[in-house]
């Protein structure tokens, strides 16, 4: 399966620096643009992959499904719990809009292999599951960077048939091809 996407802004990163929250689409927002926390970078885009993993992995598109941004967020802490979020919210100094106190209530975090069903046990992996607990965090100095999510076991498949795609084709180019 390919999915384009295109979360709608590219942007350079500069460390310190303040951002608009009122950017992304709200199924791909991540927890800190919800709680208008500005100092962003670009470990959003890593929630944005791991909304699209799950909604993927899962076949719930999206997987977090907010009427508006407060819904979202409600959403999110569903799943994710709202201890963690809490936490996330101490360390950060962020202070939540009043209206979410009667929205969170307490939620505790769900398991992943909650969301596995017969319809999409043939997309969930160990690996899969453990790659998308490392994207979807509300810390997002938690989350992996680009460059790890790469290299992460769920792609280690692809990792090996591009190697030996690759070998193939340098022994080709090289003249040593040798029978099968």
């Amino acid at each position: 399966m390919l999915r384009l996407i295109d979360w709608g802004l590219a942007e350079f990163y500069h460390p310190s620096q303040e951002y608009n929250v009122r950017v992304a689409s709200r199924y791909f927002k991540g927890p800190e643009l919800l709680v208008d926390y500005q100092m962003y970078d670009y470990s959003l885009d890593m929630w944005s992959l791991g909304c699209m993993l799950a909604s993927m992995i899962f076949q719930k598109e999206p997987f977090f499904h907010g009427q508006d941004n407060y819904d979202q967020l409600v959403r999110i802490a569903k799943v994710l719990g709202t201890d963690e979020l809490f936490g996330y919210l101490r360390k950060y100094h962020i202070e939540l809009d009043p209206r979410f106190k009667d929205l969170l209530g307490q939620q505790s975090r769900k398991r992943w292999e909650q969301f596995v069903q017969t319809e999409n046990q043939h997309l969930v992996s160990p690996e899969a599951l453990d790659l998308l607990d490392k994207l979807l965090r509300y810390d997002h100095q938690q989350r992996l960077t680009a460059t790890e999510a790469m290299e992460h076991p769920y792609f280690y498949p692809v990792i090996k048939e591009q190697s030996l795609s690759n070998s193939e084709n340098n022994m080709v180019s090289s003249g040593n091809t040798t029978t099968r």
